[in-house]
């Protein structure tokens, strides 16, 4: 059996002052390093959030600047196409009174030769017709 003794004593007196020595020496450390372990995590749990809300604000930033560039670019080529459908009016309309100058000219000059051409051929006609009976009739008319 177990006796009580001094020793026992002496003992349970030991492992007070060694959990004393303990807790003083290395707990109270541990507990202390630990400690600030959890509040370097939290520090860089909090840093990495607002990372990530900087990122997020930029990133919609830069999307709204995007969609902004994408409309003014839409609005500009929209407004180069509208003058370019407007020069377009315009080069076809020089070039149909350029043409409708063109053929009325023409039909004039063709006008003018055709009458001149009659008349000649009426005089040749003529001619020919003199010739033509002379020759039939033996004698000059």
């Amino acid at each position: 059996m177990i006796t009580l003794d001094l020793a026992f004593f002496v003992q349970i007196i030991n492992f007070g002052i060694l959990v004393l020595i303990l807790n003083y020496a290395l707990y109270k450390p541990i507990r202390a390093m630990l400690a600030q372990r959890r509040q370097e995590i939290a520090s860089a749990r909090e840093r990495a959030l607002s990372v990530d809300q900087q990122v997020g604000d930029k990133v919609a930033e830069y999307e709204a600047r995007l969609r902004g560039a994408k409309a003014e670019v839409g609005a500009r080529r929209a407004e180069l196409v509208k003058e370019a459908q407007a020069e377009e009016a315009s080069l076809l309309e020089k070039a149909r009174s350029e043409a409708a100058a063109s053929l009325a000219s023409l039909r004039e000059r063709i006008a003018k030769e055709s009458a001149e051409a009659r008349v000649v051929l009426q005089q040749q006609a003529q001619s020919l017709s003199g010739d033509i009976c002379e020759k039939i009739l033996g004698r000059s008319l």
